[in-house]
This record gives structure tokens, C-alpha cells and sequence, in this order.
């Protein structure tokens, strides 16, 4: 599946940011999409991810943007967003969305298990 993320832009300490994560084929329950960041100079990390499996719905952050970013996911239009809110500067990188529909649970964390990247799309928060 192809990815194309989209949203980014420069907003000021405790500004709000949606990104958009839009998939070219299907996303449904099967695929495992996430966020990623990476900032000059550093690995790409993880942001959120959003799965499913037997036991049903699983949403993860980092622990850096629990409760300021929330995942989401709209099936019919083959989107996943990403709302950031009380931005820090901190959170100053670019963002990355991941699709994988072979992806085990213990591994959602982990960038090497997602085949399928957007391109990224650069946030920028200033202080």
C-alpha cells in the first residue's frame, strides 16, 4: 500500500497540528498503521500506533506524547490522523506514517516492521 502523509507546519508552543496519513488501497482491520518521528541528527522513534487483532482494538504511544497525541483511523476513507495537541518543541521532527498488515504485537513499537512508508511530512514548533 502507498502512503502519503500530509498536515505539517509550523505552530507555536501549545498549538494544536492534525496530521493526515492517506493510503492509496484499503487499510482495513488487518493493517497495523503507526507514526513515527524523526528529528535532525536522530533515529526515527515511535510516535503511536493503531491495530487490531482477535482481541480487538490496541493503541499505543510513547510515553513522551501520551496524552497530548491521539490516533486515529477512518476506514472509508483510507486515512489514519494523527491530532497533536499542546505542542512542544520538542516534538519539532518529521513525521512519518507506517502500514503493515503482517506486524506481531510485540514489534508495533519497532520502525523494522513496517513495510510501507509515506514520504514525511516536517512539523516544526517553536518555543
Amino acid at each position: 500500500v502507498q502512503l502519503q502523509a500530509s498536515g505539517g507546519g509550523l505552530v507555536q508552543a501549545g498549538g494544536s497540528i492534525r496530521l493526515s496519513c492517506a493510503a492509496s488501497g484499503r487499510i482495513d482491520s488487518r493493517y497495523a498503521v503507526a507514526w513515527f518521528r524523526q528529528a535532525p541528527g536522530m533515529d526515527r522513534v515511535f510516535v503511536a500506533v493503531g491495530a487490531s487483532n482477535r482481541h480487538g482494538n490496541r493503541i499505543y504511544y510513547s510515553n513522551s506524547v501520551k496524552g497530548r497525541f491521539t490516533i486515529s483511523r477512518d476506514n472509508a476513507r483510507n486515512t489514519v490522523y494523527l491530532q497533536m495537541n499542546s505542542l512542544r518543541p520538542e516534538d519539532t521532527a518529521v513525521y512519518y506514517c507506517a502500514a503493515s498488515s503482517s506486524v506481531i504485537l510485540s514489534n508495533l513499537r519497532s520502525p523494522d516492521a513496517y513495510a510501507d512508508w509515506g514520504q514525511g511530512t516536517q512539523v516544526t514548533v517553536s518555543s
